[in-house]
């Protein structure tokens, strides 16, 4: 698709233009309406009941008004990006565009973190009996922890994992091994690396696009990723590093299947060992299968996919030959999942709610930008029986591929809530459509965007 053509929403006649922001506001007056129901109707079944195990549905989350020492800096970037980013995205070099995407992520995530303190926000929060930290010292003999990994997973079983360690496989825990044997243990030390990691995945989600030939696109969605209301919770989860896992292997499968790549068998083969690492950071990230399959769709190119399914291979061997086996500790995941607060918290009313905690993950401009998708996926879809995908099916076709993995996740019955760190590698494949808006509303926007993540950091202590 050529500029021109991408800008085409930009040329509508004044009543048009009108028409066409009513409805994008009416699509985010939907997701308020969404969101709101969740909450009144999850504080209702919490109260009555007691089986939400969350202080503020839908999120994991207390009420708290707070202000803290990166409420300054958090509202210093969040205007800057919202009057400079579109401009600056569109000047930049490439190069340097990407570099500053995720420098700036970085610094709106690492903001957003402090506004509940240092402490508190960032160096103790994985130091939670129930997180990975606390299993480090089991790992001295990272061989024996391996091999008998899947026999601490069940409540009952003798010195079982803590509830992060056990509901993740062994590669989540094992980074944070990792860091602690290169001399970077404690929690301020994982927060950071939690909050940097996560910062290059909107790095990682401009590579993709580029390489799938929508580098306009990318430029105009570049303020929206680093500006994510989504970032309150990948500052600090482990869940951010493992969106931006996923997200550099979805990168480098496209960097693979682009039109005349320089090295597109290296490219194809890190990025299996990168989807085949994630889906040893957490089970659900099999469902990384799906945008993987879109990526190629994409680009119309198959050829990646042997040396992808190598590499993703190999660090299935590695694990296996260690003695941890997959498919079993999925299944004793899945009992040990109702052996906890699963087993009360209603699926009838988290199948709905995800979507509403999905909607405020994702910010305004992205509820409103998705409300063109209907419209455009028959076309998108249709034209890849002849040729690469153009920028606005690329758009298309990734964001599908996003909803696609959130729908079979809200329905399996695994995600009953907590899905605003869960669905982090999802989530981010949803801004793309943001390349859909018009560009004279793109400040306004950036605006709500920001705003909805200081209000969401300013007003609630989130449990993560």
């Amino acid at each position: 698709m050529t500029q021109p053509e991408l800008h085409r929403n930009d040329r509508k006649t004044p009543g048009a233009a009108r028409t066409g922001l009513r409805a994008d506001l009416c699509a985010v007056a939907l997701a308020v309406l969404l969101f709101a129901a969740a909450a009144v109707v999850g504080t209702w079944i919490e109260r009555t009941r007691g089986v939400l195990h969350v202080d503020w549905p839908p999120l994991y989350a207390s009420w708290l008004p707070h202000a803290g020492p990166g409420t300054v800096p958090a509202l210093a970037l969040a205007a800057a990006v919202a009057a400079c980013g579109p401009a600056v995205a569109r000047a930049l070099p490439w190069p340097a565009l990407v570099g500053a995407a995720w420098a700036a992520s970085t610094l709106w995530t690492a903001a957003l973190a402090l506004v509940d303190g240092w402490r508190r926000g960032m160096a103790d929060r994985l130091l939670s009996p129930h997180e990975y930290l606390s299993s480090v010292d089991r790992f001295a003999d990272a061989g024996a922890a391996l091999s008998t990994f899947t026999a601490h997973i069940l409540v009952g079983q003798p010195d079982n994992w803590p509830t992060h360690v056990a509901g993740h496989p062994p590669g989540a825990v094992l980074t944070f091994v990792a860091l602690d044997r290169a001399g970077l243990g404690g929690g301020g030390w994982a927060g950071l690396w939690c909050v940097l990691a996560g910062g290059s995945a909107t790095a990682a989600v401009l590579v993709a696009m580029r390489a799938l030939g929508a580098e306009a696109s990318a430029r105009r969605v570049a303020p929206f990723l680093v500006l994510l209301p989504a970032a309150v919770w990948v500052g600090v989860s482990a869940d951010g590093y493992f969106a931006a896992v996923t997200a550099w292997g979805l990168a480098l499968l496209a960097v693979g299947a682009a039109p005349g790549a320089r090295a597109p068998r290296t490219a194809a083969l890190a990025a299996g060992l990168l989807l085949g690492w994630a889906v040893y950071l957490s089970y659900g990230l099999v469902l990384a299968a799906i945008p993987a399959v879109s990526v190629l769709l994409c680009a119309r190119n198959a050829r990646p996919l042997p040396y992808a399914l190598a590499g993703a291979l190999a660090v299935a061997a590695a694990f296996t030959a260690s003695g941890f086996l997959w498919w079993e500790g999925y299944h004793l995941l899945v009992e040990r999942y109702y052996q906890g607060v699963a087993a009360v918290r209603p699926h009838a009313y988290w199948v709905w709610a995800n979507l509403a905690v999905a909607c405020l993950a994702v910010g305004p401009a992205t509820a409103a930008a998705l409300r063109r998708m209907p419209a455009l996926l028959p076309g998108a879809a249709a034209g890849l029986r002849r040729e690469p995908a153009g920028e606005t099916a690329t758009t298309a076709l990734l964001v599908a591929a996003a909803l696609g993995a959130i729908t079979v996740a809200t329905l399996s019955g695994m995600s009953k809530g907590e899905t605003e760190r869960i669905w982090l590698p999802f989530v981010l494949w949803l801004v793309p459509a943001v390349a859909l808006l018009p560009d004279r509303h793109h400040r306004g926007w950036l605006a709500a965007q920001g705003a909805t993540a200081l209000l969401a950091n300013h007003l609630l202590l989130t449990g993560w």
